[in-house]
């Protein structure tokens, strides 16, 4: 018998290298058995998505340049030469002229305090704008992550029907036979039990298909793990249509206009800050020849906004009227939401229904036809196309309440992260990871 390729390698690799492989082997192996809770998902997800990371480390560059913002600006070193003859029987001589000067100075800038104070405010805001869009990216990843996993869940409860829809067919197809065989059937009818195994092979073969895109979405979110066997269900989560209502504006993407506008405001300020004038203190140290005295150097200077008007006021006027536009951005993005509210709540309650009639009315009776289509067969009323398409009918009706649930429970996961207020205390086992 022919020895694998890999295994064959593995015998030429030194003993310990060996080991280590399979070990590595095992633990791959065993990681990838374990089973994925809905928690264990959403504990991944948030500890291993790129853009949650990326957003956290934009939280902690917002917070290490807020560092510096009240600072003064850094002292200047000043060299230089003062009073330097360039005419005459002294020309460019540094010892011979009394007035000429090697100077050393230093000089320290001051930003008047309203427009220090502003600078702090404005770098507090954007820390507190980096966590608000961490927040809602955070929300984003869950919700995505939830709907990701329903969604195979559904299509895993789907498929897991039709094991018992094979037993069913081939006792179908024994009872067909039987019948057959002691002569009150139609030779024909021998092949509609085959043509309904058929059936059913390209129904599996379409959520077969359905599993893998399922799986491809929540690989996204948490990884190679997607491949994992499910284990649990999802949360049942209340969907009350007072409580999203009074989380509304309480939504993260209007939340976060909060820190937007404390940075405008700071931006606001700072702007008119620069009506108020900074100054400047030098000092300096003047070294002169030898036969002379050297000298000291004092020296604050002051800034003159004299001209306003076409300097700081409109800097000022462009600083209002951002201020303003975010009111009504503001005013745009709770309207937008309120209206989608509307709408996926809508839909939720359309997907309730469409459960509660599916299980409670129209499987019962797709349940009640087959047994009638049965009885009718058996009796020699009916034909077998009527017990056909009546299994027909039924195996419709149970993937189709499986289908709606799995709709209805991401209509509520995108309700439960968007809107609910509780939603970021969304309970997370970190242990299950």
């Amino acid at each position: 018998m022919a020895i694998p390729q890999w295994a064959d390698r593995l015998s030429r690799l030194p003993l310990c290298c060996a080991a280590t492989f399979i070990s590595l082997s095992v633990l791959v192996g065993s990681a990838f058995a374990e089973s994925l809770s809905f928690d264990s998902a959403l504990a991944i997800a948030v500890s291993e998505t790129p853009a949650l990371r990326a957003d956290i480390s934009q939280v902690e560059a917002a917070r290490q340049a807020a560092i510096p913002a009240g600072e003064l600006p850094d002292p200047k070193l000043a060299l230089g030469l003062d009073n330097v003859p360039i005419e005459g029987a002294n020309r460019f001589s540094l010892g011979r002229e009394p007035m000429t000067m090697q100077r050393i100075g230093v000089m320290q800038e001051f930003p008047n305090m309203a427009k220090r104070s502003a600078r702090v405010e404005a770098a507090r805001g954007r820390v507190a704008l980096s966590e608000a869009e961490t927040h809602i990216t955070r929300l984003n990843v869950l919700r995505e992550t939830a709907v990701a996993w329903i969604a195979r869940d559904a299509v895993e409860r789907q498929l897991a029907r039709f094991d018992e829809l094979d037993k069913e067919n081939r006792l179908f197809d024994a009872a067909v036979r039987a019948r057959i065989a002691g002569g009150k059937g139609r030779a024909l009818d021998v092949v509609a039990s085959r043509q309904e195994a058929a059936m059913i092979d390209a129904r599996r073969d379409d959520l077969v298909a359905r599993r893998q895109k399922a799986i491809a979405a929540l690989k996204r979110w948490v990884g190679p793990r997607a491949e994992a066997d499910l284990k649990g269900s999802a949360p049942d989560w209340p969907i009350a249509r007072n409580t999203l209502e009074h989380a509304l504006h309480g939504h993260p993407e209007l939340a976060i206009f909060n820190s937007r506008e404390r940075v405008m405001d700071a931006e606001v300020a700072e702007a008119r800050a620069d009506k108020k004038p900074d100054w400047a203190l030098e000092l300096a140290y003047l070294k002169r020849s030898s036969q002379f005295g050297d000298m000291a150097m004092v020296q604050v200077s002051f800034d003159l906004p004299v001209f306003a008007a076409s300097r700081q006021d409109p800097r000022i006027a462009a600083r209002v009227a951002e201020r303003e536009g975010l009111d009504a951005k503001r005013e745009a993005v709770l309207r937008e939401h309120a209206a989608m509210l509307e709408a996926d709540f809508a839909e939720y309650q359309r997907l309730d229904r469409a459960v509660q009639r599916q299980r409670d009315v129209l499987l019962p009776l797709a349940s009640e036809k087959v047994d009638l289509a049965m009885a009718g067969w058996r009796g020699g009323k009916d034909e077998l196309v009527d017990l056909v398409m009546a299994r027909r009918e039924h195996i419709d009706a149970e993937l189709r309440a499986i289908a709606l649930e799995g709709e209805r429970g991401q209509a509520a996961a995108r309700l439960h992260y968007a809107y609910s207020e509780h939603a970021d205390n969304q309970s997370v086992a970190p242990g299950e990871k």
